[in-house]
């Protein structure tokens, strides 16, 4: 059965933080329409772009594009945002192929009122343009933002951080383990600090109590 359509998300009350439900938006895009809600049931990294056939947004999707498929390995989608419209990503997407041989896999969004960044916070009602959209939330299979970041206009994002972060999340998810500084699949991994006043100070205890260490099972 075909869900119903839904109406534009309305302006957030302040920018998402972590912990947050994603707002659900249905919108165009270049793999056809889009319901935030489809991609339950997996990883999604939801990025904004401020517009197309920017220098700095050419390079993060040239890169984007070459590493869909490792994105697809650790099980995230990747889905793009910005202002221009459906037809500006169209002619976007063919002018990256022509220029650096590389086809984009994913879908880019249309926001051409910016609702849908009003909505997550990236712009309030006051802004005329979308020149602070370098935003990109990573959101969990039930929809919950787990991580977000913001890069200035100039400054173009690292896809190797951002495949990191994303796999760091995962590992993270259950709560059993957390993942230390610059952590990548295959380093040790950090255990939850015990709460518990007695073991920590029970006889033989070592100071090492509020930093134990695992290795990584792989899973």
């Amino acid at each position: 059965m075909e869900k119903e359509p839904i109406p534009a998300p309305t302006t957030a009350a302040r920018a998402l933080r972590v912990g947050d439900l994603a707002p659900v938006f249905q919108a165009r895009s270049t793999g056809g329409d889009i319901r935030l809600d489809q991609f339950r049931g997996r990883w999604l990294i939801f990025f904004s772009h401020p517009a197309d056939f920017t220098p700095v947004c050419t390079s993060e999707f040239v890169a984007l594009a070459r590493a869909a498929p490792r994105f697809e390995e650790v099980g995230c989608a990747l889905l793009g945002l910005s202002v221009d419209s459906l037809y500006s990503h169209l002619a976007w997407v063919r002018a990256i192929r022509d220029l650096f041989g590389v086809a984009v896999p994913f879908p880019i969004v249309e926001d051409p009122t910016m609702t849908i960044g009003r909505a997550y916070g990236m712009l309030d009602e006051t802004a005329r343009d979308s020149s602070a959209m370098r935003a990109t939330y990573y959101i969990d299979p039930e929809g919950i933002v787990r991580a977000l970041t913001w890069y200035p206009l100039t400054v173009g994002r690292s896809v190797e951080e951002m495949l990191r972060l994303v796999t760091a999340l995962k590992k993270a998810a259950s709560g059993e383990v957390m993942t230390p500084e610059g952590w990548t699949p295959g380093g040790d991994l950090l255990l939850p600090p015990t709460s518990a006043a007695q073991e920590a100070l029970a006889p033989g205890a070592t100071d090492s109590w509020f930093y134990r260490t695992c290795k990584d099972s792989g899973k």
